[in-house]
């Protein structure tokens, strides 16, 4: 099969940020080659970066709808779509705490949707309801409990029958037997809207969980003599955390501070708490029956709580290159290869090299989004590609 050699001012592996030009076979990449390749019609998408297609571990809506409204097929493949034209090929679906019938419809629907081969449908990221009601923000109270023996037995099962799950937990609400339990089955524990303690968060980490769901929000603050969850998550070196870089849930100069104190191995990714409006104009939308306004570049309840964020990744890099000072490459990982492999996809998602799918997106100089591809076909341009 002909392949088709794409250019632009520079290419981004997952690795690497250079001169290239990326060759693609088959809807795979055959390879990236740093001269230009000789005898060779190239598809220049002109100035800007071609980078792998984002990784977004929490989307909890898209094309007007949330996932909370209508766990099904149907409403996966919408918001699938939706994200995909903001450049993430590769999503876990969110569902915010809801109903024991609405979980258990939601996790047979991204079943369902993984075994019909739904394009970027990467597996499934449940936020609650096993949460903290101190911490809940937009979460609705009368739905946060406690989590059960039938909880737990219901998601290790699902976790055997999804690709990835990802579950946000508070632990003042699961127990640590629960969390090691989780862990052992493949499950991707994270601690978020909680109130917990640092060292309770810590015996969190040590009997499994490995994420921080959205950095200092709806989190215990790093304080002067109790470091909290913040804490926790920069100082522990087994928890990854992402982080919402829309310039309102955290400001440029705590994300700056965060970075630089983060202890690895565990690293800080990018999300995009996205809801309902991504990808559309819309300007209000209702979460379990309460109505969230979008305006300003902020989604909130009628009091001022944020819900969720009117953000895509590409928003975010500009965020993090333009007000927190990161370097390009830095930033591109954050939203890309770094989410891949701390949810344990990396080996499907997150990356540009030889055989791996040709999923992949072109930035402008500004960080704008000007076109998609998946499996090397475009999902989307902006502006129409030239030959060279």
């Amino acid at each position: 099969m002909k392949d088709t050699v794409f250019s632009a001012d520079q290419v981004f592996d997952g690795d690497r940020l250079g001169p290239g030009w990326l060759v693609v076979e088959g809807g795979r990449v055959a390879a990236i080659e740093r001269s230009r390749p000789r005898g060779r019609s190239v598809v220049d998408l002109g100035p800007g970066t071609i980078a792998p297609g984002f990784v977004d571990l929490q989307v909890n809506g898209g094309d007007g709808i949330m996932l909370n409204d209508a766990p099904t097929v149907e409403t996966l493949e919408r918001m699938a779509a939706a994200h995909a034209g903001l450049g993430a090929t590769a999503i876990l679906p969110t569902l915010i705490t809801d109903t024991p019938a609405q979980t258990s419809a939601t996790i047979a629907a991204v079943r369902d949707a993984v075994a019909a081969g739904v394009p970027g449908v990467a597996g499934l990221h449940l936020e609650g309801p096993h949460l903290s009601l101190a911490r809940k923000g937009a979460h609705d109270p009368a739905l946060i409990r406690p989590m059960t023996d039938r909880d737990l037995s219901e998601l290790i099962a699902a976790a055997a029958h999804l690709p990835r799950l990802k579950v946000t937990v508070a632990p003042e609400n699961v127990t640590l037997a629960q969390i090691t339990a989780l862990a052992a089955a493949g499950v991707a524990v994270s601690l978020g809207h909680t109130d917990a303690s640092h060292d309770t968060c810590r015996d969190a980490a040590g009997a499994g969980a490995r994420m921080a769901t959205h950095l200092f929000n709806a989190m215990s603050q790093l304080g002067n003599r109790e470091p909290g969850l913040v804490g926790a998550a920069l100082g522990s070196g087994g928890l990854s955390a992402g982080l919402i870089a829309d310039g309102i849930h955290v400001h440029p100069a705590t994300i700056r501070a965060a970075l630089a104190a983060k202890c690895g191995p565990g690293r800080i990714f990018l999300v995009s708490d996205a809801m309902a409006p991504a990808g559309t104009s819309i300007t209000r939308f209702a979460l379990n029956g309460r109505d969230i306004l979008r305006r300003d570049g902020r989604l909130t309840l009628a009091d001022g709580t944020l819900a969720g964020a009117d953000l895509d990744l590409a928003g975010a890099l500009r965020v993090m290159t333009r007000a927190v000072g990161l370097a390009l490459d830095r930033a591109l990982a954050m939203a890309t290869c770094i989410p891949a492999e701390v949810a344990g996809l990396g080996d499907r998602h997150g990356r540009l090299g030889p055989g791996r799918r040709a999923d992949f997106i072109h930035l402008g100089p500004d960080l704008r989004l000007r076109g998609v591809w998946r499996g090397g076909a475009p999902v989307s341009l902006a502006t129409p590609a030239g030959c060279a």
